[in-house]
């Protein structure tokens, strides 16, 4: 034993010789690999003499680890015996004797003759040249559909460190993935072999051997030469440049009687994705539905695909690759480059701007002798409905229903084409498509060119008059027409007369008045029309100017 050493380091010592003094000083928990004859090292050292210690060489004064092979006579028989089973992170105190180490000659005028020599070593590496790509899984999802393979573009992020541990690089600080091509050239070899077979998820330690990653010249100012790298890698992202869109369905549609084309207008809702799950975008949050036209270019391409063929009420998982997507540009702050997409849409509705109205009578009544049309007042039940059976509004809701003059401007263009031709007690389902409903515009309570879609049933029905009028004869007039108003005979029609000559017209079917209105209020308005000099009657001289004013009036119009 040397003198000055105690006991307990005395136990961290052992010899490789009765010639060599090994001091273990530092031995780190955990040792994989212990260097064996062969095997290429490289080190840290200060060389000091045994007598006065004073320093020799150093490496770290060099600012370069030293590299040598064990074994095989490259270095001194002492260093080479005192090297062997050492662990990366180990530091060692060698002593070797002059007679393995530069004996009795010494050598270059910096070791003596017959020196003890002092080696003062931390060991960075070890290597072998039979050394091949160390792969181990961390994790990795349940499921994998697909793995890496050559000519496969990837997206990952790594940590890099050489084998001590000393730390290299990182993807992480940036929050950017590393991307490129695997199998092409474009990686050192060992992260290309590393790379193959993981699943998007997948995180892996890669140890790659010198000779498989940057070798005798290193890398920049980080990796020295002949220095193993290990990378931990998580696969965010793969695909090929041959790949197309990919779509899953994962709810069929119920009673799908139309599927997309290109032209239709399509409203839907979505998560976006990125294949590793985190989220880049969603409908849901900003709670409001994406709209665009299909096959026209306004969407990616890959989407612009994906929208054809869909019912409402389908959802779909799409897959889109870059070349499908934004390519290598991406979407600044939110697409990043040769990203891959992935959608989960919701069909809520879609229509062409060409559609009418769609009309399916559920019930009709087995006598039906009048139908509601133009000008007719009616009362009707309803409830609207979003295509998702989201119900917007009921007259349900409401103390009555509602009543309405048809042709009038008082409802949406095809709710009105909709309660056209309609018996009392009948009812109906009638699609609305945006054009003839709100619009692109909306309204309160409707989202932007929504279809509509009702429940409707009649309730009564008013035979109207055109608009304009405010009574109507359902066929000829009586001919001549003043004797038949003057009832009495006496040559002259007050307005009680007057009232009494047109309600028996009604009554006996011979002529209409509007629906909705005060009777009394429409045939007061009437009498005041043909009572020209305003004194409470009508005679004959009075009608006569009035029915010759109309037709002079109607000619003029003519022309």
């Amino acid at each position: 034993l040397v003198e000055g050493h105690d006991s307990t380091q005395c136990e961290n010592r052992r010899y490789m010789n009765p010639d060599v003094v090994v001091d273990r000083y530092d031995i780190p928990s955990v040792c994989p690999r212990e260097v064996g004859t062969e095997d290429f090292v490289r080190y840290h050292f200060n060389g000091t003499f045994f007598e006065g210690g004073k320093k020799f060489d150093s490496s770290h004064d060099r600012g370069n680890a030293f590299i040598s092979q064990v074994g095989l006579g490259r270095m001194i028989t002492g260093m080479d015996r005192g090297i062997m089973g050492m662990c990366v992170n180990e530091r060692r105190k060698i002593t070797i004797p002059p007679h393995l180490a530069y004996g009795s000659i010494g050598t270059g005028g910096v070791i003596p003759p017959d020196a003890v020599l002092v080696f003062d070593i931390l060991l960075l590496d070890i290597w072998s040249s039979d050394d091949k790509v160390q792969i181990s899984t961390i994790s990795k999802p349940e499921k994998c559909k697909r793995t890496v393979e050559a000519s496969d573009y990837v997206r990952y992020h790594y940590n890099g460190s050489l084998l001590s541990g000393t730390y290299i690089d990182t993807s992480f600080s940036s929050n950017k993935t590393y991307d490129t091509y695997v199998g092409k050239g474009d990686l050192i070899q060992g992260m290309e072999e590393g790379l193959l077979g993981m699943c998007v998820g997948e995180r892996r330690i890669v140890v790659v051997p010198p000779f498989l990653g940057y070798g005798e010249k290193g890398y920049g100012t980080k990796i020295p030469p002949q220095a193993t790298l290990v990378f931990e890698v998580l696969l965010v992202d793969l695909f090929n440049t041959n790949d197309d869109m990919e779509v899953v369905i994962t709810r069929l549609a119920k009673n799908c009687t139309r599927k997309t084309v290109k032209g239709d207008y399509i409203r839907y809702h979505y998560n976006g994705t990125f294949l590793d799950g985190s989220a880049f975008d969603s409908s849901y949050k900003r709670n409001s539905t994406y709209n665009t036209y299909i096959g026209m270019g306004y969407v990616i391409l890959g989407m612009d695909r994906a929208l054809q063929g869909l019912c409402i009420g389908e959802r779909r998982r799409v897959v889109v690759p870059p070349h499908l997507a934004y390519g290598e540009q991406g979407v600044e702050d939110l697409i990043p480059s040769s990203a891959v997409l992935v959608f989960d849409i919701d069909v809520i509705d879609f229509h062409n701007p060409k559609d009418p109205i769609e009309i399916k009578v559920t019930h009709k009544p087995k006598e039906c002798n009048m139908t509601s049309e133009g000008d007719d007042m009616i009362q009707y039940r309803y409830n609207c409905s979003l295509m998702d059976g989201t119900l917007l509004y009921s007259s349900d809701h409401y103390d009555s229903a509602p009543i309405t003059t048809l042709g009038a401007n008082k409802v949406i263009l095809g709710l009105d084409d909709g309660l056209k031709g309609m018996c009392v007690g009948e009812k109906r389902e009638v699609i609305v498509p945006p054009h003839l409903g709100h619009g692109e515009n909306g309204a309160s309570g409707v989202p932007k060119s929504a279809v509509l879609f009702f429940e409707l049933e009649l309730l009564s029905l008013s035979k109207g008059v055109p608009d304009g009028y405010m009574f109507v004869w359902l066929g000829d007039s009586p001919d001549p027409l003043f004797p038949a108003m003057d009832l009495n005979g006496d040559h002259e029609v007050p307005l009680e007369e007057f009232s009494a000559f047109i309600m028996i017209q009604v009554s006996e079917l011979k002529g209409r008045l509007r629906p909705g209105m005060d009777a009394s209020v429409i045939i007061k308005d009437m009498f005041d029309n043909q009572d020209r000099d305003k004194d409470g009657k009508i005679v004959l001289d009075e009608l006569k100017l009035k029915a010759e004013e109309d037709s002079d009036k109607a000619r003029h119009e003519e022309l």
